[in-house]
């Protein structure tokens, strides 16, 4: 084999930062508690834990970010993606969305409302690897180039296509949504031959995924291989090999469908591990976990007690800490020291320049995202002067505080967000994370000479990178930034 390092990205959909029996804060949670996620205590005891680590607060900006190394606002893919040149945002009372870019990514330029760089994949493939996406994609809207991943650098396609979630976990169902009534459009590709069996989607992926590995295993290639699962999207269904012991346990069905959906990603990560091992590749493999955004809240998943993110507020679609806040671990052998703690803050974008420098190459252009290796060397503390943005114009989610179009920054232990309605009672929000980790208390009054701080940094940033603002139904003009 190369010297140079395999390298597996495992992105979960929609995990929460507390879903999972690793402890990401400074102590284990009643949540922490409920999920059973052995695999990742398992990577985390071989590897490093970030309890700062941040996404988008949906998932095509995310992984648009994570793509081309570019901040949502820079990019403007600030909202999920998937019928061409159709927005999903629901109409707001007060303010027009701008025309951000709904189309998403596309490998061209040319295309309207789309945004074009240099994608992960193709400067790896550059560099000598073979790339493969398993699982979702959701990069670019339907009948667009940048729906399929083999148009922007992947080699290998397993499963990922235009929309951002998976018809059906079930075999006997095909992966269609039609057994639900469902649009066809969400119809998971390229696994007919799991058609009609007892394969949930999270296995199907996984055994697809290593067989894609074991081909460059086979031909001396170095791997990228981008684990992108769809679980834990809804929508939710039962995973026989793990639910009975959570009904068991008194949760509601809702809560043990979703508590098994959790474990059998777990497993996932399990089996992509174990292999590497059996295969003698695990010393010169570097494994990166994350999800892309913060995990849905309880109301929003239907169930009676079920995950949500305390002691983080709200949850997707929210720029507060449940919506953006995200579980990450990594392992890079011979580099990170087995059972650390990184607490810096770090931002999505990142991992694009990073797994460049661990693939032993450069961006081909300035990008927003900035390498975390040296953190995974120890080198912490890096990051208190270094602001982290998000932008999201749109209308996402329930309409109450914390959702909502909206802007923010964290710089050092602070954070700063800013609402666009211009008729919403509380307008910007200031808050002392290392204090007050719940977003629970509001000192935008109390501490004016941090919030005009914080509020001209994320002013300043927004004009830079020319960010779009809704507009106000009533004047017709712009929102102002703050």
């Amino acid at each position: 084999m190369s010297r140079k390092p395999n390298i597996v990205l495992f992105l979960v959909d929609d995990m929460g930062w507390q879903d999972c029996s690793v402890p990401f804060w400074n102590k284990t949670t009643p949540l922490n508690q409920k999920f059973h996620t052995p695999q990742m205590e398992r990577l985390a005891a071989q590897g490093m834990k970030f309890t700062q680590a941040y996404a988008c607060p949906v998932c095509s900006p995310t992984r648009v970010s994570l793509l081309t190394g570019l901040n949502a606002a820079r990019h403007r893919v600030t909202n999920w993606t998937l019928h061409q040149n159709q927005s999903p945002d629901a109409v707001h009372p007060r303010l027009n969305m701008p025309d951000w870019n709904l189309n998403g990514f596309q490998p061209e330029p040319g295309m309207p409302r789309t945004v074009c760089a240099p994608t992960l994949p193709q400067c790896l493939g550059q560099a000598g690897y073979r790339t493969i996406m398993v699982g979702k994609a959701h990069f670019g809207a339907l009948g667009t180039p940048g729906a399929d991943p083999k148009k922007i650098g992947f080699d290998i396609n397993i499963g990922g296509h235009a929309a951002g979630g998976p018809g059906s976990y079930l075999g006997e169902q095909n992966y269609s949504a039609k057994f639900r009534k469902g649009d066809p459009v969400w119809d998971v590709p390229n696994l007919e031959k799991y058609h009609g069996t007892h394969t949930f989607l999270t296995e199907a992926l996984t055994v697809e995924a290593l067989k894609a590995v074991d081909q460059s295993l086979a031909d001396k290639t170095p791997f990228f291989l981008y684990m992108a699962h769809y679980a834990v999207h809804v929508p939710y269904a039962p995973d026989d090999r793990f639910i009975d012991k959570y009904k068991a346990r008194g949760l509601d069905p809702i809560e043990a469908m979703y508590a098994a959906l959790v474990e059998g990603m777990d497993k996932s990560l399990g089996d992509i591990m174990d292999y590497l091992e059996k295969s003698k590749l695990s010393n010169n493999t570097i494994i990166l976990f994350m999800s892309d955004n913060g995990g849905l809240t309880q109301q929003a998943r239907g169930g009676k007690s079920e995950s949500h993110n305390l002691p983080l507020s709200c949850g997707k679609g929210s720029i507060r800490e449940g919506g953006i806040r995200e579980p990450m671990l990594v392992k890079w052998p011979g580099v990170t020291q087995a059972g650390s703690t990184c607490a810096d803050s770090l931002i999505i974008e990142d991992f694009f320049t990073t797994i460049l420098e661990m693939a032993g190459t450069k961006p081909a252009k300035p990008v927003d995202g900035i390498s975390f290796v040296p953190l995974l060397k120890g080198k912490t503390g890096t990051s208190a002067n270094r602001p982290l943005f998000w932008h999201q114009p749109n209308n996402w989610g329930p309409q109450n505080l914390g959702y909502g179009p909206s802007s923010a920054v964290r710089l050092g232990d602070w954070k700063y967000i800013f609402y666009h309605h211009p008729g919403q009672k509380v307008r910007e929000e200031l808050f002392n994370l290392r204090e007050d980790i719940g977003e629970t208390h509001n000192l935008a009054e109390s501490n004016p000479e941090k919030r005009q701080q914080l509020a001209t940094v994320l002013k300043d940033y927004l004009k830079n990178v020319d960010a779009q603002m809704p507009t106000d139904k009533i004047t017709g003009k712009l929102i102002g930034t703050p």
